[in-house]
């Protein structure tokens, strides 16, 4: 699998098997503590251990009604080859399912979306019929289906992004690779496990390549948004739309201290079409940015990451807005100990440093939020009190 060109950080990974790796000291702070500066409460719901309960939690969060998340971790369970777990409100894990590495996929690194009926769908970047990764589900009794063998081919490989779930039960995708030229695939899966290509992406200048560690998001028109790392006039990534009259580039990402290069993780769109994302690196300070993107097509760099303890460095995740327009991410390390951070970005630009992780509370962010009831919820790939990553809460 292609990495992200920033050049992070297998410091995160010394003990991960020698398969798919995503990029990847504690000041000896509280795991559950108050943020003075800011007058924000963080707790560590959650500390896993890397073993029965599953660890190395690359993705982000879901939550029902009742107040359960629900994530998979890349690494652990009975078979050591990743599970699917919920965390109740009161901190309790409950592995759901555990990988076996063989048939019914290996080491999930994305999160898992949830129908109406309670069941989960997912990715695994590994395993099954072709070794090449599935897709899956597991229902409210712990069975898991395959609903898709990916082959390695013209279908894609290694589906490391996750899956996004419409009204009618269809599953959208992407693959960093594969497909006919290997530059990834845009996929959906209907309610019969039915595989449809949607897009191949060519590398070509009016095309992008390897959507790597993102999928694509529905916007309010219906259309599917999404990202790619490279490809584009500049080959430094685009941002795309996808719909019946097929692909259409909204931006082209032109690198160095323009706009950001390396677009990865999953875009936002609110109501008014304006759609929000990251760069893994490149922007002034060369450690990555979030833009905006008009539905005219008008690009707003809002934030350049400049790296050390005062805003973080290399955000993988994408954004999520709140109501009033707000933006929050994460960056994969810096802040005061170098282990990545939470942040909140106005519209105007203006930056707030949410968190700095530590090592106990967590390190190595690669997780987007979810918001609700004025909290923010996350995973972090290491750190804890046992090394093998946390599920946190920080209260706004």
């Amino acid at each position: 699998m292609r990495n992200i060109k920033h050049g992070a950080h297998g410091k995160a990974k010394s003990r991960w098997r020698g398969a798919v790796l995503m990029l990847a000291c504690a000041l000896g702070l509280a795991a559950s503590t108050s943020l003075s500066l800011h007058a924000q409460t963080f707790a560590v719901l959650y500390n896993f251990g890397g073993a029965a309960d599953g660890g190395d939690p690359y993705a982000s969060l879901i939550r029902d009604s009742a107040g359960n998340l629900y994530s998979t971790g890349g690494y652990g369970g009975t078979f050591f080859a990743g599970v699917v777990y919920k965390v109740d409100p009161k901190g309790n894990e409950t592995v759901l399912y555990n990988f076996t590495g063989g048939a019914d996929g290996a080491y999930p690194e994305s999160p898992v979306v949830l129908d109406r009926a309670g069941n989960l769908y997912g990715t695994t970047t590994q395993g099954g019929s072709a070794n090449a990764g599935v897709v899956f589900k597991v229902d409210p009794g712990g069975n898991e289906t395959v609903l898709h063998n990916f082959t390695g081919g013209a279908d894609g490989i290694i589906p490391a992004g996750g899956l996004t779930l419409d009204r009618a039960g269809n599953l959208y995708g992407t693959t960093g690779q594969g497909g006919t030229y290997n530059d990834g695939v845009v996929y959906k899966i209907d309610k019969t496990g039915t595989e449809t290509i949607l897009h191949t992406f060519t590398g070509a200048a009016d095309d992008g390549k390897y959507p790597t560690y993102t999928t694509v998001r529905i916007g309010p028109d219906g259309n599917l948004y999404g990202v790619t790392q490279e490809g584009g006039s500049a080959d430094q990534g685009i941002l795309y739309r996808l719909g019946k009259g097929g692909l259409t580039i909204l931006h082209n990402f032109m690198g160095g201290t323009t706009d950001g290069c390396n677009v990865v993780g999953v875009p936002s769109v609110d109501k008014n079409g304006n759609i929000y994302g990251v760069t893994s690196s490149c922007g002034t300070g060369q450690y990555g940015t979030v833009w905006k993107v008009s539905k005219t097509g008008a690009e707003t760099v809002l934030h350049n990451f400049a790296g050390g303890a005062s805003d973080g460095q290399y955000p993988l995740s994408g954004v999520v807005l709140d109501a009033n327009g707000n933006l929050y991410g994460s960056t994969e390390t810096g802040g005061m100990a170098d282990l990545g951070t939470a942040y909140r970005l106005t519209q105007q630009g203006g930056f707030t440093l949410l968190r700095s992780f530590s090592g106990p509370d967590g390190k190595y962010v690669y997780s987007s939020f979810i918001l609700s009831n004025g909290a923010l919820y996350g995973t972090a790939l290491n750190g804890g009190t046992l090394g093998y990553g946390t599920v946190w809460k920080i209260t706004k």
